[in-house]
């Protein structure tokens, strides 16, 4: 499923790309525009989990720098059945994780300074888990590619803001169209930014979450950690996903502030929802917070 739906964006993404480069320059903007989606389409699938590692700064580290991080990460995996990912840290103070790379071979888990700092060793496993159980079920191709094309979009973007302002579009079939086609890239762009992030399914949050109870052997240490990941990042944004808001679905909570984003258009479902599900997979519990 996630094969065919990948297939669907980057054909969406081509078709969009091609478009915009007939608005913003005619016949010869559509193919220089078809050229870059055809670029663009085989780089992703390559290389965009390296790109998405390098947009957060994350370096790979050893088992002797984070002994704790490897540990948690190879029982878990071992547990999930997966090869073992590399491992990535984060120099962050806001907790937070996310795992990338095109299949479980090439997988790479990545989590902030902040998270081995904030978490119990529980909270900790919670977080892995669920980020494996992204690995398990291939979320993590559609994830990076999604968040690199989106980033792509919005330099186009400010690059026909820029081109606008100095007289660009010249070379369309008519200056007209051309002008025309630069206000509808900026007014567009960003919405379709967010359609990209939005194509890949919420619902890959609640099945994630499922699966990573289901390899920690428990739901209690997600949940909890959930509470604690939710009120650190609206406190403290991630800086790093602030210069790279086209990646913020990568993530287990949204790393920047969202009190001004619809719910509708959130690249992440409701943590209050997150965790009365995971709590009503352990008998006892309450939902808090």
């Amino acid at each position: 499923m996630n094969a065919l739906r990948t297939t669907f964006l980057l054909a969406g993404l081509t078709v969009l790309l091609v478009l915009v480069g007939n608005a913003l320059g005619g016949t010869g903007g559509m193919v220089i525009a078809l050229g870059f989606a055809v670029a663009m389409n085989f780089g992703s699938y390559w290389f965009s989990d390296r790109l998405v590692l390098k947009m957060h700064g994350a370096r790979e580290a050893g088992a002797d720098e984070a002994p704790e991080l490897h540990g948690i990460v190879r029982e878990l995996s071992q547990r999930a059945g997966l090869p073992m990912p590399k491992v990535y840290l984060m120099e962050s103070a806001t907790p937070n994780a996310f795992a990338t790379g095109r299949n479980p071979t090439h997988a790479a888990v990545a989590a902030t300074t902040g998270l081995m700092r904030l978490m119990n060793r529980e909270e900790l496993r919670g977080v892995l888990a669920h980020e494996l159980a992204h690995v398990r079920h291939r979320d993590t191709l559609i994830s990076a590619i999604a968040a690199t094309f989106a980033g792509a979009i919005a330099m186009i973007a400010n690059m026909a803001q820029w081109a606008m302002l100095f007289g660009g579009f010249r070379g369309n079939d008519n200056q007209g169209g051309g002008m025309l086609g630069g206000l509808a890239m900026m007014i567009l762009a960003p919405i379709a930014a967010t359609l990209i992030q939005l194509a890949v399914s919420r619902s890959r949050e609640y099945a994630a979450d499922a699966g990573g109870a289901e390899i920690a052997g428990s739901p209690r240490g997600l949940a909890s950690a959930l509470r604690k990941l939710e009120q650190a990042n609206h406190a403290q944004p991630m800086q790093s996903a602030e210069r790279n808001p086209a990646s913020a679905h990568l993530f287990i909570v949204n790393p920047l502030s969202g009190a001004s984003v619809s719910k509708l258009f959130s690249t992440h479902p409701a943590t209050e929802e997150r965790v009365r599900r995971l709590e009503s997979m352990a008998p006892g519990t309450r939902a808090r917070m």
